[in-house]
């Protein structure tokens, strides 16, 4: 996410908008919504190509000198999530770049000692899973600029005026294509040579399974499509001669959150081969969405208001499918960061109340379990929670776990929840609900298994009926449940209540119909 991206959510949102979310807040808050829900078991829609994950962005809290960095890794291990993404970012420059100076002299500057530990510990948590990795922040010697760009000597302070240049010096485009060549050499093939041919050894033989190219490049640098494809071609060849499994991913958009309609160009021009080098490889594209609030909004009106930006969001989402259906239905879509950010994530008042089980946390949670369903139906491959850590000067409002404790919150445990229930070869089936307020898609897992996911988008209870409830399974995650795991029990009733802002998964007893 960009400051750029950040500023424009906040004051994007229509009036109108508001109005209808603090009407419906008026009228269910004090009453109990009834939603009756059917499930068409045999008319199917498609088979689920849709993995829930989430995205790891480098920060001083993920260092081992952090007293909550083992218990967030922990957390990730146990989730056992695929294609989960890592991304060393621009705020902390000599966290996210590996020669933060220009060789020179026969003299290059490359260092690893401050990222090495966070990608062992990230490769170990992940271990055994396809993992998504982006490297996005480009050195910036690279570039023109009106003199060296300064950068904190200290690791930990924030600093968001890293990048600053827009054009290469090196417009052949081979010194970033190295660069990058040889930073994944680094990490899979036990080391490299350097731009004098010093041979450095690291001892890693990690795979990397993806590789995504740069991050949110409509908004980093000011790129337009035609120039980040010539990046992407570059540095996907340079990788591809190190590490010829790997994968790629392109595009990395920010921009879906203020959409401008010339943006539908991004896609159709990216996805297209004749616009790239023979041979480069368009295996997936990726973008990005935040919901959130304006400022002048409060508290009672999100629910509202994130869920309508949710629903704009989807109907972007299926302009681009239907761009990737015409042009190249062979390239798989990842949508990397989905997330919320409060109004003034960083003002104190609201630090303070994210820091307890806040009901924030179950809204945010409680979209990303709305879009994941309404994704998988419009098959999107890879669909990622932002982020594993967020804090305070780093998007705390994005946060999954707890940044004093390291703990995961509500948000963390709705992917838990979604992860553990829902995988690629599911069959999705037609689902319907008698209240806007309720959200509800059923699955078949391909051992049979009936499942149903709800997703209370009102603060206020639902009493949910399903005629074949009796027996069957719950799971859930609601502002009772809040940081802590998902709760079970056994449905006893065709009705039961689900919380405000709840998810939850209705496991059917064997052979209801």
């Amino acid at each position: 996410m960009t400051i750029r991206q950040l500023n424009t959510l906040r004051c994007c949102t229509l009036f109108a908008i508001l109005t209808l979310s603090n009407t419906a807040r008026a009228e269910t808050r004090t009453t109990t919504t009834r939603s009756n829900i059917t499930i068409a078991w045999k008319k199917v829609i498609r088979l689920s190509d849709s993995t829930p994950t989430l995205q790891v962005v480098v920060n001083p809290l993920l260092r081992p000198e952090s007293p909550i960095s083992h218990r967030a890794f922990q957390a990730l291990q146990r989730l056992h999530a695929n294609y989960v993404r890592f991304v060393p970012w621009l705020p902390y420059p000599r966290l996210a770049v590996a020669e933060l100076q220009p060789p020179a002299d026969g003299k290059t500057y490359w260092n690893f000692k401050l990222i090495d530990p966070m990608v062992k510990e990230f490769m170990r948590a992940t271990a055994g899973h396809p993992v998504i990795m982006n490297f996005s922040t480009v050195p910036e010697w690279m570039f023109k600029t009106e003199g060296p760009v300064a950068y904190p000597a200290d690791p930990n302070q924030v600093f968001w005026n890293y990048e600053q240049g827009t054009e290469l010096t090196d417009t052949s485009l081979k010194t970033i294509a190295d660069y990058y060549a040889r930073l994944v050499s680094w990490y899979t093939q036990g080391g490299f040579k350097d731009e004098y041919g010093q041979w450095h050894k690291s001892g890693y033989h990690y795979h990397f399974a993806w590789w995504e190219v740069l991050n949110e490049v409509d908004a980093e640098h000011h790129m337009n499509v035609q120039e980040y494809s010539r990046w992407y071609d570059a540095i996907t060849a340079a990788i591809h001669k190190v590490s010829p499994a790997t994968k790629f991913i392109g595009i990395a958009f920010a921009g879906t959150s203020n959409w401008n309609p010339d943006d539908l160009g991004w896609f159709s021009y990216f996805i297209k081969h004749r616009h790239h080098a023979p041979g480069t490889p368009l295996n997936m594209m990726s973008y990005h969405f935040y919901a959130s609030p304006p400022g002048n909004s409060t508290s009672d009106q999100w629910p509202g208001i994130v869920f309508a930006q949710a629903d704009g969001f989807l109907e972007k989402v299926q302009e681009i499918q239907n761009v990737r259906r015409q042009y190249n239905p062979n390239v798989q879509t990842d949508i990397d960061e989905i997330g919320t950010m409060m109004p003034n994530d960083n003002g104190a008042d609201q630090v303070k109340a994210m820091l307890g089980n806040d009901p924030y946390w179950n809204l945010s949670g409680a979209m990303f379990a709305y879009l994941f369903g309404n994704l998988a139906v419009q098959g999107i491959q890879v669909i990622g929670e932002s982020q594993l850590i967020g804090y305070p000067s780093q998007f705390p409002s994005v946060s999954m776990v707890n940044w004093t404790t390291g703990a995961p919150n509500a948000r963390f445990r709705v992917l838990e929840l979604l992860h553990d229930n829902f995988m690629p070869g599911d069959t999705i089936v037609h689902s319907t609900t008698n209240v806007s307020g309720i959200y509800a898609q059923g699955f078949v897992t391909p051992t049979g298994s009936r499942k149903i996911l709800l997703v209370n988008k009102l603060n206020s209870p639902a009493l949910i009926t399903i005629p074949t409830a009796v027996g069957a399974h719950e799971e859930w995650v609601d502002q009772v449940t809040a940081d802590k795991r998902p709760a079970l029990r056994t449905l006893h009733s065709q009705q039961f209540h689900l919380g405000g802002l709840g998810v939850a998964v209705i496991t059917l007893r064997q052979g209801s119909r």
